[in-house]
């Protein structure tokens, strides 16, 4: 077959940045530390739009984040 070619996929070992730990701490601002040893704070307020995100306007609901494989998720399936 014309234009076929032969293709080997090389996976390469990718170091993905995860969340490691997320702390509440205030309205919608979120405390994160990262694999890499970095860390920093968040504000999600203005994050907060669409369908999937509208449960976390209520901020005990934006309270009950969990770490997930590499990032914050709610229960309702969002995540950052």
């Amino acid at each position: 077959m014309r234009g076929k070619q032969n293709r080997t996929i090389k996976s390469r070992n990718m170091n993905i940045i995860r969340v490691v730990d997320a702390k509440h701490i205030e309205g919608f601002k979120i405390s994160l530390k990262f694999s890499d040893g970095t860390s920093g704070n968040v504000d999600l307020e203005k994050e907060i739009y669409g369908p999937v995100f509208l449960e976390l306007k209520n901020i005990n609901y934006f309270k009950n984040f969990s770490l997930d494989t590499w990032t914050i998720g709610w229960p309702n399936g969002a995540d950052f």
